[in-house]
């Protein structure tokens, strides 16, 4: 895992979470690129170069967020863009490569009721990229207990569990699964894929409504540092982010989520 990508919203947690991407990419010897995309709307007849304004106001903003930052002797590049988010990460990724997305949960939402908001939910929603969602206000800590929560144990792409594989190997974290069998589950998804046994410590089976209600039941006797989760073709997550801004009384977590991509 080579390159970290922050995308920096307005929020007062943003601070926070190019901390929290900046202390990770620490432990893992690993790049931060810190990222801002912005949009440009400009009337006719203006004479004011308004686009060299808003990419150096940006850029200055990206610069004092990462002067106020512990820098830890990581790597950090600062990349603003004047395309969409989506457009913008889909670029960056073709050019030198992302292993990994950490964006604050809220985003530029300031509403309590939101957990996920906009750009984190477009991110999550548009892009095949493994996204850690961090919390308001969480510091990090090395990852030692994960809980990987899942209604279907068949993988089908290997390289979607790079990601957690990476860190389960630098922490050596433990994970415990959490297989929810939800209404009209097929006994195809009661069998574990071999990748995901690899990295087992323990599985617990339950059956509930939704993965969600499964998370919430076992949670807290579990005890994470880290909740993961999958965003399959089909079930609950997958209809949860058709949606790009995510209440809290839909899904919520205390934890860092990590968000895997390309299992079925």
């Amino acid at each position: 895992m080579k390159h970290i990508l922050v995308p920096i919203g307005s929020t007062e947690n943003a601070q926070n979470t190019l901390q929290y991407a900046i202390d990770f990419a620490a432990e893992i010897n690993a790049k931060v690129l810190v990222f801002r995309a912005y949009n440009v709307q400009t009337k006719a007849g203006t004479i004011i170069n308004i686009d060299a304004i808003i990419e150096r106001e940006t850029n200055l903003y990206l610069r004092t967020m990462v002067n106020a930052a512990d820098r830890k002797n990581v790597d950090v590049k600062l990349i603003s863009s004047k395309r969409s988010v989506v457009d913008s990460v889909e670029a960056i990724d073709n050019e030198i490569g992302i292993d990994l997305i950490i964006i604050g949960t809220k985003s530029n939402s300031i509403k309590e009721s939101v957990f996920l908001g906009k750009t984190a939910g477009k991110l999550v929603k548009q892009t095949n990229l493994p996204i850690i969602a961090v919390p308001e206000g969480y510091k990090f800590a090395p990852i030692k207990n994960i809980l990987m929560a899942f209604k279907s144990g068949i993988v089908k792409r290997k390289s979607a569990l790079s990601a957690i594989k990476f860190i389960v190997d630098k922490f050596e974290s433990n994970v415990n699964l959490l297989l929810v069998k939800t209404p009209n589950y097929k006994e195809e998804d009661l069998i574990l894929n071999s990748a995901l046994t690899k990295f087992q410590t323990t599985l617990t089976i339950t059956e509930n409504v939704t993965t969600f209600q499964g998370v919430l039941e076992h949670f807290q006797t579990q005890k994470p540092d880290m909740l993961c989760v999958f965003r399959r073709k089909r079930g609950f997550f997958k209809k949860l982010w058709e949606k790009n801004i995510i209440l809290k009384e839909e899904f919520h977590t205390p934890v860092p989520l990590l968000i895997l991509k390309g299992m079925k």
